[in-house]
This record gives structure tokens, sequence and C-alpha cells, in this order.
């Protein structure tokens, strides 16, 4: 009876962490089906895949719309927290999930390599952004952190059939790893200067300029390992070197989940903890930040240009679109100026909109790849424009979008983000961004010109799996679609 009383276990509100509930229900389900069930008709595995991503993006968006205006709920003893601004994140991350599912499923049955381990690892993946997400303490924050990670060192060293998929993995993890020792100290550090791990305990102990210990050396040190954990997991310069390499070297959709699924959880959690925890020490961080965005910005769009390779093109074109969203994250740290909202739904909209481009951009890359997913060159584009017509107009329209061109959803994206710098008045990272992206814009011209005024050397294959037509229409869908209805998407990232 004493034991009893002592320990009194957390109320669970099971409907609201149902969208983790259905991930890992489907988890459990492909592996049990993989492991106690004969071979499944090739698909199948996808499309319990898929089920199961769709099935957590309608119960988020249920729950989306059972909030209202709310505040903020803490959930599980104040491990995971309850808004807006998470549910948008897991939204985003849900429908990244189905369109990576969609891709991998095409790209397995052509190479032949169709199980159901591939698409459990892409579902604990997302778990793991979920959990990133939604965590509202530094340690629970990790535990998601190492579990998207973990996935992601896997599918990406899965393609049997390429040594340069095995390398990649390898050099992820060993990378990896360091990055996540470098966030666990810095989450000891924070510790040891607040007294707690919570963010909103953290967030609480700072704003009334409680310090453990009276200096704030330890403080600073925690604040900056973190963003070193933080800048490799999102491939901010200098921590960027291991990106074009896993890029190419990762089977292609799964790059394609890396750059959605796994740039969104990161950015959404360096956004809950410099602009929630640390917001009240932003005078410490936020010239770092905005140094960084600077080197990301210019870095990544200079060397997107002198690459050959269209998946090095396009990692290091992510690169200069992280840079973008730390412009963001600067605007929204600005706690004291009444437009730093601009900064975080400028965030949460460029997060989506870049998910949705770059999945779909990749996706054509899978198709032109081929059969053992290497020609990903320059030169394998050419002459795609007459030999099928239809798949370059699709990727004229995501790479348009990526440049930021009017009535695209990569102009909105982008004009969201500058017009948070503008308001909050960074208005040198509002002209450096403006000068990334002209510089960006020519990298997607080199491919639009391979694509349509050069000769192609043989034709290109037609054949393409529906899963992997279904999720670049959904893709260039919504690309048209946000870039004449930006509405569409604003009504739900302004009420954050």
């Amino acid at each position: 009876m004493l034991a009893a009383n002592m320990f009194v276990g957390p109320e669970i509100d099971w409907f609201k962490i149902s969208p983790l509930l259905v991930m890992l229900g489907g988890v459990l389900l492909l592996i049990l089906a993989g492991s106690l069930t004969p071979q499944w008709k090739k698909g199948a595995y996808g499309i319990v895949g898929a089920l199961t991503a769709c099935a957590a993006a309608v119960l988020t968006a249920l729950l989306w719309r059972d909030l209202g205006d709310g505040e903020p709920i803490s959930l599980l003893a104040n491990a995971l927290t309850f808004s807006k601004f998470t549910l948008f994140a897991t939204f985003t991350i849900a429908i990244a999930t189905l369109l990576a599912i969609l891709l991998t499923s095409g790209f397995l049955v052509r190479e032949d390599e169709d199980g159901p381990e591939i698409f459990a690892l892409i579902l604990c993946a997302a778990i793991g952004g979920m959990v990133m997400v939604q965590a509202n303490d530094l340690i629970v924050m990790f535990l998601g952190l190492e579990t998207l990670s973990l996935a992601f060192y896997l599918l990406t060293a899965s393609s049997r059939s390429r040594s340069a998929s095995g390398e990649a993995g390898l050099k992820y993890f060993v990378l990896g790893g360091f990055a996540s020792a470098f966030f666990l100290y810095g989450v000891a550090l924070v510790f040891g200067a607040t007294g707690s791990t919570n963010i909103d305990a953290i967030a609480a102990s700072l704003s009334k300029d409680i310090v453990l210990g009276g200096s704030s050396a330890m403080l600073l040190a925690g604040i900056a390992l973190l963003l070193v954990g933080f800048g490799f997991k999102v491939s901010l310069v200098p921590f960027h070197t291991w990106t074009a390499d896993v890029y190419q070297g990762a089977p292609t959709p799964i790059t394609a989940l890396m750059g959605s699924v796994g740039k969104t959880a990161a950015f959404v959690a360096l956004l809950r903890v410099f602009s929630d925890a640390l917001s009240s020490r932003s005078d410490d961080w936020s010239p770092v930040v905005v140094v960084l965005a600077i080197l990301t910005l210019v870095v990544g769009s200079v060397l997107a240009v002198v690459q050959t390779d269209v998946k090095r093109m396009l990692a290091y074109s992510s690169i200069s679109h992280a840079g973008f969203i730390l412009v963001g994250l600067v605007a929204a740290g600005h706690s004291a100026s009444a437009d730093a909202g601009l900064g975080t739904s400028g965030t949460l909209s460029y997060l989506f909109i870049y998910s949705i481009l770059v999945i779909g951009t990749l996706g054509i890359v899978t198709i032109v790849a081929g059969k053992g997913d290497n020609e990903t060159s320059l030169d394998a584009f050419k002459g795609l424009g007459k030999s099928n017509p239809v798949l370059a107009m699709g990727m004229t329209v995501l790479l348009l979008a990526q440049a930021g061109v009017p009535l695209t959803s990569g102009f909105v994206a982008k004009f969201g983000i500058i017009r948070a710098a503008v308001s909050t008045e960074s208005y040198v990272l509002a002209v450096v961004a403006m000068l990334a992206a002209v510089i960006a814009a020519f990298v997607y011209l080199r491919i639009m010109v391979s694509m349509w005024l050069s000769e192609g050397a043989s034709s290109h294959d037609v054949s393409v799996a529906f899963s992997t037509r279904l999720a670049i229409g959904l893709c260039v869908g919504a690309t048209v679609a946000l870039g004449f209805l930006p509405s569409l998407l604003l009504q739900f990232t302004n009420q954050i």
C-alpha cells in the first residue's frame, strides 16, 4: 500500500498521442508481418506504411480541430507539449512520411528489394521526428533525435546493390554520433546551469536571471554545444560536410525523407529550444546564429553551382534552404519584437513547402536515375523534355518553386521568411537571403537547360510505378495550388 501511494503514474490522454500510437502500431505490424508471415506481394508493405502515415495525418488534423484556440497542454508528466505549433509540425512530418513511402514503394519494386523492414524504419524515423517536435524536455528531445538518427543511418546504408550506400551510411553514423554527443553534453551543461531539462522550467529560470553558481559560462557553453548538435542535423555551415556525400550515396527516396522529415524535426526542435527555452538569452546566441545563417546561405548556394551531379546539387541547395530557415529562427528569437511571430509562422510554412518540393524533385530524380539508382549526373537529364515532356514539366515546376519564382509555393515560403527578417529589422540577413536565392536560381536553371535545350544520348524509361507517379503528382499539384492560393496554408500557420 505504501509503495502504491509513493508512485502515481501520469495521466495519459490517449487520443492526444494517437498519431504516435498509430505510427508505432504500423511499425509493429510490419515487423511481425515480415517475421511471421510469408512474403507479401510487391508493394503491399508500402500500402501498410502509407495507410499508417495517412492515418497519423488525419488524426493530427482532428486534434487541430478539437484544440481550437486553446492554450498549449502538457502531456505525460510534462514530457510532451500539445499545441498548434507542435500539431502543425507533426502534420508536416506525417505528410512528408506518406509521400516518401509512396516514392520508396515504387523504388523498391523496381530494385527488387521490397521488404517490410524499410517501411518500418521510415515509420520509426517519423516517430522520432514527432517526439522531437512535441518534446517539452531536452532528454525526451534527445531520445526522439536518436530514434530519428538511428533509423536514418540504417536507411542510408540499406541499398545492397550500391557500395556508395554503405559508405554513406557509415560516414553518417560516425559523424552523427559525434553530433549527438555534442548535443547531449550541451543538455548536461544547460541542466547544470539551470537545474532543469524541462523547456518551460529553463525559460522560467532564465527569465528571472537565475543561473546556478552565479556564472553564465556553463550556460553559454551548453548553448554552444546544443547549436553544434543541431547544426549538424540541419546541415548548417560549417557542420555541413557530410551532406553531399550522404545525399548522393543514400537511395534517392531516403534522401527525400532526410531532406523533409529530418529537416522539419530538427529545425522545429531547434526553434523550440532557442526561441522558447533560451529566448531571454537571445542577445547571447542571436549574433552567432546570424553569422551561421549568412555562411550557410552563401556557401550552400555557391557550392551548388559548381556541382555536376544533380543529387549533390540538391544537397548543397538544401544547405542554402537551411540558411533561409535559420533566418526565420533569428526573427522568431526577437522576443521583444511584436513581429516575432512572423518568424515562427514563416519557418513552419517554409518547412512544409520545402518538404513537398524536395520529395517531388527527388522523386523525379529517382525515375531518371533508372534501375540501380546510379544515373544522377546532369548529363542524365539531357533531352528529358523531348523523351518525357510531362516529367520534365513537373521537374520544371518544382525547380522554379525552389528558386522562389512568383505564383509558386516557393515564392510564398521565401517571401514569408524575408518579410519576417525585415519586420524584426534584420536587414542584412534579408539582403543576403535574396542574393543567395539569385545564386541558387542558377543551379535550377542549369538543370532546366539540360532537360529542354540539350540533346539526350538515349531515351528515358517511362515505366514508372503508380505510387511514384502519385507522389510526384501530389507534390506538383500542391506546389501550384499553394502558389496561386497561399491562404490554403497561411490560414493555419498564421494561427500559431
